[in-house]
């Protein structure tokens, strides 16, 4: 069975011709050795995985054709992460992490106490990409560019619930069975913490529930972890 794994924009069907770009073309060829004849896996988060065969590589695209298909779709339930970015290394890993643990979306935000007042939206939606080739998933989620946290709050659907991850709330981690099934949110904060003026807007929206990770203060990008496994085991996709 092939290994190699690549998110192809592109339909699926039993034999589709597929035109590689010039990357997915170099990454082929070049790193990863493969030619006319070879057979790798490819997906694009709506038809689930198929086989497929190189019918023509070259250093500035290629073909490929769709075979069969080894693996159905399988989305992930309907659970956002928002999360203030931090260091570059540790947001690039907050998305990744986040795409193979079966976030729908993924939503940087700014809060009062961000130290990143910018991101690379198409740098972190390649990095979701990557983690869905290589955790076997079939459905990539989508990275939204910055938005600040106030504004987004204004137009929140109340009917999506937000799982507020509280550094002020340092003890026995929260079980979550009893949080009601559907539409969630996970809202994790910046290195700085939350401002006051943060903790009572969301303490105020009836849709959030704040939660406890913890007897410890964990840094952004392990609480971010911390609070998709949670909501996983409980409500999620792996219960």
């Amino acid at each position: 069975m092939a290994k190699i794994r690549l998110y192809i924009d592109h339909p699926l069907a039993e034999g589709q011709g597929i035109a590689l770009n010039p990357d997915q073309a170099h990454y082929l060829n070049s790193v990863m050795r493969q030619g006319p004849g070879d057979e790798i896996l490819v997906f694009n988060g709506r038809d689930g995985e198929w086989r497929a065969r190189i019918e023509r590589l070259a250093k500035r695209g290629g073909d490929l054709l769709a075979l069969d298909r080894t693996a159905p779709q399988l989305d992930p339930p309907d659970l956002w992460l928002i999360f203030a970015p931090i260091k570059k290394a540790r947001t690039d890993f907050i998305v990744e992490k986040a795409a193979e643990m079966g976030a729908a979306r993924i939503l940087p935000v700014q809060t009062d106490h961000t130290n990143s007042e910018r991101i690379r939206q198409d740098r972190l939606q390649a990095h979701a990409v990557e983690a869905a080739e290589q955790c076997g998933g079939t459905f990539v989620p989508e990275v939204v560019d910055l938005a600040v946290l106030a504004r987004l709050l204004d137009g929140w659907d109340p009917a999506r619930r937000i799982l507020w991850a509280d550094e002020a709330l340092a003890g026995p981690a929260q079980l979550l069975a009893g949080l009601p099934r559907g539409p969630w949110a996970i809202l994790i904060g910046p290195e700085g913490g939350w401002s006051e003026s943060e903790r009572r807007r969301l303490r105020a929206m009836e849709c959030v529930t704040p939660i406890a990770l913890g007897p410890r203060i964990l840094r952004a990008d392990t609480a971010a972890v911390a609070s998709l496994a949670l909501w996983q085991a409980a409500i999620g996709d792996w219960c």
